[in-house]
């Protein structure tokens, strides 16, 4: 096995890097709680169950359930992955400091602007249908940023996009707080962002492959 490979079916719910009470106003300690707690560790659990699954079909030569496994794979392990990066790139409000030098470098060279990305950014994540995600992306095929609008994690993705900035739109994420202004809830959010966490994701998809400033 791998160094720090996770075995089949032993994936953890990771702890807030910060106490439940650290984002209020913006987010509420009941949110964070149920939102953390509940929703993310059914992500977990499912994920889990999924993978052991598999591993049970692929002992058994027996693979008549795949398409459900395999949708349970993709539908929980994407909620696993990008519920463990949101709670990274929030900190406690006036903490998360500003844009760092390669962040806003590769923001302007893109979109042209700060505040272009950001209303970009906000309209996307408020307009996604249903349920699901605003997503920055470090795009290495294009060598870019790209912003995406994920629908139920695993839909409307970029293969090789490495998200860096996520925004989870999901009614569990804000509806105890903002009921259906999801944009009110985007607006607040935006202030609680982890800049310094946004720069250390973006240096490390980068892997050394695309020159900086």
């Amino acid at each position: 096995m791998q160094p720090n490979m996770i075995p089949v079916g032993q994936h953890k719910l990771p702890p807030l890097p910060y106490p439940y009470n650290s984002l209020e106003p913006i987010i509420s300690r009941r949110t964070l709680t149920l939102h953390h707690d509940k929703h993310h560790k059914a992500y977990v659990d499912g994920l889990n169950k999924a993978e052991t699954g598999l591993e049970q079909a692929r002992q058994n030569n027996n693979f008549e359930y795949i398409k459900y496994w395999e949708n349970e794979l993709a539908f929980n392990g994407s909620g696993h992955i990008l519920h463990s990066i949101f709670w990274t790139i929030m900190a406690p409000q006036g903490t998360g400091g500003k844009p760092g030098q390669n962040t806003l470098f590769h923001i302007n060279q893109y979109f042209g602007s700060f505040n272009a990305f950001k209303e970009q950014f906000k309209t996307a994540s408020e307009k996604v249908e249903g349920s699901g995600w605003g997503i920055l992306t470090w795009q290495p095929t294009w060598k870019r940023l790209e912003i995406l609008m994920a629908e139920k994690h695993q839909n409307l993705t970029q293969w090789s996009g490495i998200p860096i900035l996520v925004c989870d739109t999901w009614e569990h994420a804000y509806y105890l707080d903002y009921q259906n202004n999801r944009r009110k809830y985007i607006d607040s959010w935006w202030d609680i962002v982890n800049w310094y966490e946004v720069e250390r994701r973006l240096l490390m998809a980068f892997n050394g492959q695309v020159p900086l400033k």
